[in-house]
């Protein structure tokens, strides 16, 4: 039996919450499934170790209407790249019609869809859980988690000279957005309430190359705590992922880090300051802070000053404890 999943959000983290949703099926059927998803989900490099997970397609497609599948021309090409699998069933993780037609076209006899035309106010987790559960009848509980191969772990360990018997956290000071972006003076303030009560403790940061993200990067860089650091913003994400398993904590903004971190089942505290609590709350690997005076945190909440550096440090005893 050959099995499609389409996810067709963008972005590691929306990658990471289907994968429960994704893995079910395939148990549920014995067979792996094939998804088609955005490149930059990075799915390539988040399931590569992934046992229930069988092809991984790249819809090419992007906001800008420039993708090789964009249009009705895109649409006619992303029938005829399905068509060459010979997929039996597939399962539609959204709402477009779009979709189930190129679905039908490409003559998987067997579609299982979101209800159509309901998009908005569609909650990412709930729907996905009601959506197996009425078509499969399936509870799936809101845990991802992402293998990496033990020998990765084991080299990567060695390389960057991580050791067992210091506290290892990562800092995942990047973000997607400036209003999830946490200034550079609370990771500090972080940084120095932990050295304060620990001898030995090494920090890893992690974050893009966007200029803003940067800065961030370079103020914590030209801090008194720069000796116990380590960028990774020159490394590929396939080598990023073995040394945040071999961390013991993750701090991170709301950020493709956060979900990475989590779902390779270290406790992550989540920096919450601009996005929905969902994002930061979903996985048991996550413990949310949100800003001050907040009683919860959604679009526009605009917190990220507001973010306790005294709450991070009482969360992060809490889970060495």
């Amino acid at each position: 039996m050959k099995i499609l999943a389409i996810q067709n959000r963008k972005g590691i983290g929306d990658m990471v919450i289907f994968l429960p949703f994704i893995e079910s099926i395939s148990k549920k059927f014995s067979a792996p499934v094939s998804v088609l998803v955005k490149e930059n989900s990075k799915a390539e490099i988040i399931l590569s170790n992934n046992e229930y997970i069988d092809k991984v397609i790249i819809l090419d497609r992007d906001n800008l209407k420039r993708g090789r599948h964009d249009g009705i021309s895109g649409s006619i090409k992303l029938i005829d790249d399905l068509k060459k699998y010979n997929f039996d069933k597939v399962f539609i993780f959204n709402s477009s019609l779009r979709f189930n037609l190129i679905s039908k076209l490409a003559g998987i006899k067997d579609i299982y869809q979101y209800p159509l035309f309901e998009k908005k106010y569609q909650h990412v987790i709930y729907a996905a859980q009601n959506f197996l559960k009425n078509k499969l009848d399936l509870d799936v509980d809101s845990f991802p988690k992402i293998q990496v191969d033990d020998k990765k772990i084991i080299i990567s360990k060695n390389k960057f000279n991580i050791r067992e018997d210091q506290i290892n956290i990562l800092l995942g000071i990047g973000g997607s957005g400036p209003t999830k972006r946490i200034p550079s003076k609370i990771f500090i303030e972080f940084m120095r309430l932990v050295s304060n009560k620990l001898n030995n403790c090494r920090f890893f940061l992690a974050t893009g190359k966007k200029d803003e993200e940067q800065k961030i990067l370079e103020e914590i860089l030209n801090s008194k705590f720069s000796k116990q650091c380590t960028a990774l913003d020159s490394l590929s994400l396939n080598e990023i992922l073995p040394i945040i398993k071999n961390c013991n904590v993750a701090i991170c903004n709301d950020s493709s880090f956060s979900h990475l971190s989590a779902a390779l089942d270290i406790p992550t505290i989540v920096l919450m300051a601009d996005t929905p609590l969902l994002y930061g709350n979903y996985s048991p690997m996550m413990f949310p802070i949100i800003p001050d005076g907040e009683e919860t945190v959604t679009h526009d909440t605009l917190g990220k000053n507001k973010i306790n550096p005294n709450k991070i440090f009482e969360k992060f005893e809490d889970i060495l404890n």
